[in-house]
């Protein structure tokens, strides 16, 4: 019999010949199962922890990808584009004023009244029109270090230009209220109204209704406000106790829309309200890290991606991003907000007028990305006797409580500075 190739050491090996010295006893053969802690069954339990964790993993990652990938799509689709309004604008390109250099941006808010949505019928019946609620001029400076936004009121006396209107007609120059260019033709012509009006040039424009603002109000947990009174505006469909109390939706929307219960009635403190309503908001939204908490942050951005409309280079989530990240670190005192130097409309005391030179000082800081400072409304202002650009006789300084016409004085600087406020101060600071 052959030696076995199996067996080498077993009786029939060279140890086991007969006239060869013993040797030690065999050693039993290597168990290698028992050293791994494999059984032969299959691999041991360690091992089997081991890859069903990597498997595991492998299946989160693939799922957080898919999800996150899911996610991004949603965000990406929420935003609705506005060719109609590029297209339009391009007709005018000529007259259209030239993007200063650097990187400034400014950015045309416009808040629009349209009540379709859910709960928005009890403002007013949905026609299908819409007007320009609230118009914001937001001028980011090329270094970042500073945004100015500023107020532009609906009522105030602006020579339109002759703009496509929503029936396809083609209107005529006229000296109107300035949100009749949102209401007869749209982002466009209260584009090129701003634009005649400020010699700034707009490089993107969003527009949000009642429903999105009410959206990203709750996506930040509401916003803080103080009252020195209680509220009960029928009109606004707002009933608040006198106090601090947290704002959210419904009543968020009722407190930035009020008009006749809160203040003196007047639009220019219904915009001072608007104003120190979102410095609150941005305020907010830094300080509770909801940029960095991903739990706190998609709830926002799909709140504010559902309710935009905006020019082609920001209806994306990566456009938006962008634009985004380049203005979050911006300190919250250099987020500044005020209205354009404006006073009663002299032949209408129901309509506003720009108040010169105050607000081609304005202008003409914001067109050239230079520095303006803003303090609070309360604090006292020298006046500035100024002229106005609507037909009729000059007007000098009015007293009435309405009046921003002390706006743009100097600062010991030489920085124009302007009643407002900021992200840091928020309400009731």
């Amino acid at each position: 019999m052959t030696d076995s190739p199996e067996h080498p050491s077993g009786p029939q090996g060279p140890a086991g010949r007969a006239g060869a010295p013993a040797g030690p006893p065999a050693a039993p053969p290597l168990d290698l199962t028992a050293e791994s802690g494999a059984t032969a069954a299959g691999p041991r339990p360690g091992r089997r922890w081991l890859r069903w964790t990597a498997v595991g993993l492998s299946v989160l990652v693939l799922g957080l990808a898919g999800a996150g990938w899911l996610l991004y799509n949603k965000l990406d689709g929420n935003i609705r584009s506005d060719p109609d309004t590029r297209n339009e604008l391009e007709k005018y390109e000529a007259e259209r004023p030239k993007s200063e250099p650097g990187g400034a941006e400014n950015v045309l808010l416009i808040g629009s009244d349209r009540r379709s949505g859910e709960n928005n019928g009890k403002y007013g019946a949905d026609n299908g029109t819409q007007r320009s609620d609230t118009t914001i001029l937001l001028h980011a400076a090329a270094d970042r270090r500073s945004a100015t936004a500023v107020s532009i009121p609906r009522d105030l006396m602006v020579l339109l230009p002759g703009c496509k209107r929503s029936d396809g007609k083609q209107s005529v120059p006229q000296f109107n209220p300035f949100n009749w260019a949102f209401e007869f033709a749209g982002a466009a012509c209260t584009i090129r109204t701003v634009e005649k009006m400020t010699g700034i040039r707009i490089d993107h424009h969003m527009i949000v209704d009642f429903t999105g603002f009410k959206k990203m109000v709750d996506a930040v947990d509401g916003v803080d406000v103080c009252l020195e009174r209680p509220v009960n505006d029928d009109e606004a469909h707002l009933r608040l106790p006198a106090g601090w109390q947290t704002l959210r939706g419904e009543e968020a929307l009722g407190y930035v829309r009020a008009r006749k219960s809160l203040g003196d009635g007047s639009d220019t403190q219904r915009m001072e309200r608007q104003q120190q309503f979102l410095a609150a908001l941005v305020n907010k939204v830094q300080s509770n890290g909801v940029l960095l908490n991903p739990g706190r942050l998609y709830p926002l951005l799909d709140a504010a991606t559902s309710s935009l409309t905006t020019d082609e280079d920001l209806a994306s989530l990566r456009g938006l991003y962008e634009w985004v990240r380049g203005m979050r670190s911006i300190p919250t005192e250099k987020v500044q907000f005020l209205t354009v130097p404006r006073q009663e409309y002299r032949f209408d005391a129901d309509r506003d007028e720009l108040v010169q030179p105050d607000a081609e000082r304005l202008f003409r800081q914001l067109g050239k990305d230079r520095p303006v400072t803003v303090r609070p409304a309360s604090a006292p202002a020298s006046p500035t006797p100024t002229a106005s650009p609507g037909p009729g006789p000059a007007a000098g300084p009015r007293e009435d409580s309405a009046n921003d016409s002390a706006n743009g004085s100097p600062s010991p600087t030489g920085t124009p500075t302007f009643r407002g406020t900021t992200a840091e101060r928020g309400i009731c600071r």
